[in-house]
């Protein structure tokens, strides 16, 4: 099952056929004070830096958040979705909880783009599907829904074949949904890790599914959350995980995505890996 996302000029594919997708998590303002007080001055300089830093750093795709309070997000979004297409080709994630401000991110944006996100709860998916049904978008779907975050991954599961079952309803095809299988913080529950490797394993079983999640919300809260990270997504990937949004700025999280692409048979003969070697062999010279 592959879930493909254009812009323009390229295509990116998720699969698990496929080489592990990044998406570029930092065009957020969420913890950037100074951002954001330049977004509601009207200045997106900011955003130049973060495509420029997150391409070199590997991301295949860039997740736009425009989450400003005191702004107008859907006016707001819409400017930061040209603008990034403008400095690159790589695919958008269009990420937004506001449903104008997803309608104005998809009426701008040249492609197909990937929307994050949907919870299970009917109301919401009655909302977002149809809008991802008229801009032919794939839009990721995260397993809760008036019940809360469900702990284990059988409750999890229960809310998945829910969500496919809306996206049936929708005339929306299953490789055009994305699941977010929930990582949680292994700090506050350690056996989160489990229950979400759990998840991406049934899942690829049973549908086939691409997946993604928040790849930095398993650190949260303990120190050298890089090594965290870096060790959680192989893990993933082993199960089933096809993409995750992250840090694409970190070489010791992308290396480690890249190698496991690499050792899971997903980089044939390694020329991905030699090519991005080489590549930073030139750079440093």
């Amino acid at each position: 099952m592959h879930t493909v996302l254009k812009s323009a000029t390229k295509t990116v594919t998720m699969g698990h056929d496929q080489p592990f997708v990044i998406i570029g998590e930092r065009i957020n303002p969420t913890g950037r004070k100074k951002f954001q007080e330049l977004l509601r001055a009207g200045d997106l300089s900011t955003i130049e830096k973060d495509v420029r830093d997150q391409i070199d750093g590997g991301a295949d795709v860039l997740d736009v958040n425009m989450g400003v309070p005191l702004t107008d997000e859907p006016a707001l979004l819409a400017s930061a979705i040209k603008l990034v297409q403008s400095l690159t080709d790589a695919p958008i994630c269009i990420d937004s909880s506001v449903i104008e401000a997803l309608e104005a991110g998809l009426e701008v944006y040249e492609g197909k783009a990937l929307v994050n996100s949907t919870t299970g709860e009917d109301d919401r998916m009655e909302i977002i599907m149809p809008l991802i049904k008229r801009h032919n978008a794939a839009l990721i779907c995260l397993p809760n829904d008036e019940t809360g975050i469900p702990m284990t991954s059988g409750e999890r599961i229960i809310i998945t074949e829910k969500i496919l079952r809306a996206a049936d309803k929708y005339g929306i095809s299953h490789d055009d949904i994305v699941i977010d299988p929930l990582a949680m913080p292994v700090g506050a529950e350690p056996d989160s890790v489990k229950q979400t490797l759990e998840t991406i394993h049934i899942i690829r079983e049973r549908w086939g599914l691409n997946m993604t999640l928040g790849a930095s919300n398993i650190s949260f809260g303990l120190p050298n959350r890089h090594a965290i990270n870096a060790a959680f997504l192989p893990a993933g990937m082993s199960h089933g995980l096809t993409s995750a949004v992250m840090d694409a700025r970190t070489p010791e999280i992308v290396q480690s995505v890249r190698a496991a692409d690499l050792l899971l048979g997903l980089d044939q003969w390694g020329g991905n890996w030699i090519t991005r070697f080489r590549a930073q062999e030139a750079a440093k010279a």
